[in-house]
């Protein structure tokens, strides 16, 4: 089955071009010009992978990127005009996977869509796993499943949510740099900020108030072993 693009773009010969380069590739494109269209295509259905756009009328690209972070790590690649640095940072932080400046080439994007979405595809757990369960406390991970149990309580985490939690709690009390932790959760060549690690930290402890992250200044972070 092809895997499936969601193209937002407001602009008609840019959106024609990308769907085009994308469609002889063998991508299924699904394009639109706001984001409130790509917001029900995202309830219900479920693309492999966004291009979006930052400018657009109604809701802007970066409040859709936050919306879709709320619930999925799907990778986005942001297009735009913007090209001040603190554009791409933001745009980055907010849960973009990669960032293009127009005008770019359609070829780039081409080759920056297949890296992401092979990292996608390797993250994702294939059918015939074994199942595996990772217990730090009172902290559960089920691996096949990719279940993540606290407390008792089932906790709704995202993909690369539950990345995390795996790491760290596979090696409890070992202190990881915020780097390392940015390469393992998003492979060797994902581009990106290290202020994501932190977003995903803070997500974490939201949804699991008592889970034991310290933060280790100046390095990054570990999950402490509970002592009885």
């Amino acid at each position: 089955m092809n895997q499936m693009i969601g193209l937002v773009e407001d602009d008609p010969n840019i959106r024609d071009i990308v769907e085009g380069y994308l469609n002889k590739e063998g991508y299924q494109v699904i394009a639109v010009d706001t984001a409130e269209k790509a917001w029900d295509i995202f309830q219900e259905q479920t693309p492999d992978l966004w291009v979006l756009d930052i400018m657009l009328h109604g809701m802007d690209g970066y409040e859709f990127c936050k919306k879709i972070r709320q619930t999925s790590e799907v990778p986005i690649i942001i297009i735009s005009a913007k090209d001040e640095e603190v554009d791409k940072i933001l745009g980055l932080e907010l849960g973009g996977d990669d960032y293009l400046t127009k005008p770019f080439s359609p070829r780039e994007l081409v080759a920056r869509a297949k890296r992401h979405l092979k990292r996608w595809q390797a993250m994702k757990p294939t059918a015939d796993e074994e199942q595996d369960t990772i217990v730090a406390g009172e902290l559960e991970l089920n691996d096949a499943e990719r279940q993540a149990y606290f407390q008792g309580e089932e906790i709704e985490v995202t993909t690369k949510e539950f990345e995390m939690l795996k790491i760290l709690a596979s090696q409890e009390n070992r202190a990881f740099a915020r780097e390392e932790l940015l390469i393992k959760v998003g492979g060797e060549d994902y581009y990106g900020s290290d202020r994501a690690v932190d977003d995903l930290i803070k997500r974490l402890r939201k949804k699991m108030k008592d889970l034991p992250i310290e933060t280790v200044w100046g390095h990054g972070y570990r999950l402490k072993e509970k002592r009885t």
